[in-house]
């Protein structure tokens, strides 16, 4: 399945334009005061209808991915900029304005040349954009209407979006109790509750005590473990073909690569014991390389070095095991802790590549060119090619992963390929419907031309030479230079790191990490009544994107800035359960908060450690892979979006898990001193409901201790309505025992927990399992 990545757009202050008539070649306009009156045809004061309507519904999505540097109008008079790569806020949307402007202005027998180009005539090579009845159409004739009206004409039409503006986004809308923010960040960043001091802290301190409590906790290894699992869902490196070693191509590493098979187990005389060592060692070995490519984000992230390395690091990260399948371990011997810990893992620059053949790659440093995941053997196996495809895969994958772009979203699908082919010699190169799309990324693919020796698509170039009929290797209208070659994945990250939309995409990464949830896409349909207030949530998130972007980037990259920075972010915070967020509103404003707070199904994983902060233990069936794919998981190669709607499958996993982790903890923990508890420190097995004032109280209390515990409802008290529905419950298990003959007076031998079936003479002891198993099939168990 593929993955949807937005187009990215700047969010410019409102500003006004003070001109005069625009010609070809005047330049962009420049800024006058609030105030400034109109000053003659080709001036447009009222700037909210630029950005909202002209620049946002029609030049955004049909003109700026061919009217642009690299793109295939970049010859023409109209070009506009990205407002994704700007480096000063406004300075794209300033020049598109100018450009617009002066299109507008100029008449072509007696039609606006801007009008008469979207709709296909004067030669258009982007053919017809817009349809002359459309809504995009309609704009455009205003914007030239307003453009070329004398002074004192009649007033501009107003936006729907600047008239919304004026109104907070987050207006009625309640932010999540610090309490619950808390336990939330903890659950999801470090798999644990969080700890009295903790929690004192938030009570204290509020949000201003969430910083220094995510500082301590992005130091435990768990939050490494979370981010490396993480940033697995969205590169999916774990995902390739054949055994993990084969990533070590047989033509570099043929003598190395298989070393488990001639290790010395001499000293384990079994033979059998010997062979299950071999296989754990060929395990170990096989998952320490699966590793490497998360590895190398944790030890960049846990050293706060910039983020940028991701796409520029000159080292790559290996353990004792996969040293020795790179040949470098004698080595590095001296410098592991613990030269037989498969997991425990080195940064280190390789040497030049040297074939078996003999020949050694071309290196002016007589190193491998490390270019972070760009060059780890694990993310070019995970991104094949073929002798078809040419390494546009991998352009693809480059584009969506570290700059955001989905570029199979840049143009529609060619509705008539054989008419296509039959016309044009090189269609990728000459047809305007193939250009708009392969002058973007066929440059990229050819920076990836010496990883092309097939059937592996490893380290190797292309035997016949790259392709004549691609665009030249490059980034967007920047060739790179004959020099730069046996370097070329250096070359684009090093361009990478210095691309605005690098510092956007990571941000994005990180709220994907902490939500389930990609980015809002802006909306596409212009026509759609719900169109203004879906982009105002789009323009909300937007703008909290960009900022964090800014941000991070000021902070020198350094990514936990990032999770701060979100977590800290009232689209973070907010309370998607207050009733507030559901009480019934406008179809705008619904709109508007579609995707506003968080509640999100819980992934295998994350169950699994909840279970376990929880209850001192895991559930332990949804490690098994099978289970976890029936439950929502991925396995990284076939399987790669994690299920956000559950499934009756799931369902049943779900009972299966509430029965289980009741039956398991429950006659367990009574088995335990008070003290030691976890679920019930303050009530015992022989207090029952009804009996008295004070044991009522103290059932109820117990309750609210559960709750807390297990749902995170910390505002709990004994009179809430939840309460009493759960008191209710165990006073009618009870109930319903109490009136059968022949109850057995222990619990049963499956819940014993591990030790001697406890006494249960009462039925108590299973009426609170009963209570258990219905915690955790609420939603605030299930879901984040």
């Amino acid at each position: 399945m593929s993955r949807r990545f937005p187009v990215r757009l700047a969010l410019p202050v409102l500003w006004v334009v003070s001109c005069g008539l625009h010609g070809e070649n005047s330049g962009p306009p420049e800024l006058a005061p609030a105030g400034a009156q109109h000053q003659g045809p080709a001036c447009f004061v009222e700037g909210d209808f630029f950005l909202d309507e002209v620049w946002t519904k029609v030049g955004a999505q049909s003109c700026l991915k061919c009217h642009k540097p690299g793109g295939d109008a970049e010859d023409s008079k109209f070009v506009l900029q990205d407002p994704s790569r700007e480096k000063e806020p406004g300075e794209a949307l300033r020049h598109n304005r100018a450009a617009f402007e002066r299109i507008a202005a100029v008449r072509e027998k007696d039609e606006s040349r801007l009008l008469a180009k979207a709709t296909g005539g004067l030669d258009h090579e982007g053919k017809q954009v817009l349809k002359p009845d459309s809504t995009g159409y309609r704009i455009l004739a205003e914007f030239v209407r307003q453009v070329n009206a004398p002074p004192g004409g009649r007033p501009a039409s107003t936006s729907a979006i600047a008239t919304q503006d004026a109104r907070s986004f987050f207006d009625g809308i309640t932010m999540l109790d610090d309490r619950k923010l808390v336990r939330r960040v903890t659950l999801s960043l470090a798999g644990r509750l969080p700890t009295e001091l903790e929690m004192e802290a938030m009570e204290k301190e509020g949000l201003k005590a969430a910083g220094p409590i995510l500082d301590a906790l992005m130091k435990e290894d768990a939050f490494y473990d979370r981010l490396a699992e993480a940033f697995n869902d969205i590169l999916l490196t774990r995902g390739y073909d054949g055994s993990p070693e084969t990533a070590l191509a047989y033509d570099n590493f043929e003598k190395t690569r298989n070393w488990f098979q001639k290790y010395d187990l001499s000293k384990i005389e079994d033979k059998e014991a010997q062979q299950k060592a071999r296989y754990k060692l060929a395990n170990d070995y096989r998952e320490a390389m699966l590793r490497e490519p998360t590895e190398l984000i944790k030890y960049i992230v846990r050293n706060e070095r910039p983020f940028t390395e991701i796409v520029t690091a000159d080292y790559i990260m290996v353990s004792p095991y996969t040293a020795r399948g790179y040949g470098v371990f004698d080595e590095l011997r001296e410098q592991f802790h613990d030269p037989e810990d498969p997991f425990e893992y080195l940064p280190v620059r390789l040497p030049a590549l040297k074939h078996r053949n003999g020949k050694v790659q071309e290196s002016a440093t007589g190193f491998y060119p490390h270019a972070g995941l760009l060059t780890t053997f694990q993310y070019l196996r995970r991104y094949p090619t073929t002798e078809t495809n040419r390494n546009r895969l991998r352009a693809r994958m480059y584009f969506q992963h570290f700059l955001g772009v989905d570029v199979l979203e840049l143009a529609p699908r060619v509705s008539d390929a054989a008419a296509i082919t039959a016309k044009f010699k090189v269609p990728t190169m000459e047809a305007s419907e193939c250009v708009v799309c392969h002058k973007t990324i066929d440059p990229i693919a050819g920076l990836f031309q010496d990883y092309y020796a097939l059937p592996d698509a490893l380290f190797g170039p292309r035997k016949d030479g790259w392709f004549k009929d691609m665009f030249s290797p490059g980034l967007e209208g920047e060739e790179l230079p004959p020099e730069q070659r046996w370097r070329a994945l250096q070359w684009l990250g090093e361009r990478t790191a210095k691309d605005p939309r690098f510092a956007t995409t990571m941000v994005e990464h990180v709220y994907y990490i902490l939500t389930g949830r990609k980015v809002l896409l802006p909306p596409a349909t212009i026509d759609d009544p719900l169109y203004d207030a879906k982009r105002r949530a789009y323009q909300a998130q937007r703008n909290e994107v960009e900022r964090i972007a800014a941000e991070f980037a000021k902070g020198g990259f350094n990514l936990k800035g990032v999770f701060k920075q979100w977590v800290a972010s009232p689209f973070y915070r907010a309370d998607a359960r207050d009733p507030a967020a559901t009480t019934p509103a406008p179809l705008e404003r619904q709109a508007e908060l579609a995707d506003l707070g968080l509640a999100r199904m819980l992934s295998p994983e994350q169950i699994e450690r909840k279970v376990a902060a929880i209850f001192g233990r895991p559930w332990g069936r949804l490690h098994d892979k099978e289970a976890a794919i029936l439950y929502g998981g991925i396995d990284s190669k076939e399987v790669t979006e994690r299920a956000v709607d559950p499934s009756g499958a799931m369902g049943a996993l779900q009972r299966i898990m509430a029965n289980d982790v009741a039956c398991k903890n429950v006659a367990a923990d009574f088995a335990l001193e008070p003290g030691q508890r976890r679920l019930f420190p303050k009530i015992e097995p022989d207090v029952l409901p009804g009996g008295s004032p004070e044991g009522d109280q103290r059932i109820r209390a117990a309750i609210v201790h559960l709750q807390r515990l297990v749902l995170g409802r910390y505002e709990s008290t004994e009179s809430d309505p939840e309460v009493e529905r759960t008191f209710r419950l165990f006073a009618g298990i009870l109930a319903d025992a109490h009136q059968r003959q022949g109850i057995e007076p222990q619990e049963i031998y499956s819940c014993r927990g591990g030790g001697e079936r406890l006494p249960d003479p009462t039925y108590t002891v299973r009426a609170w399992r009963g209570v258990v198993t219905y915690l955790l099939r609420q939603e605030s168990f299930l879901y984040e």
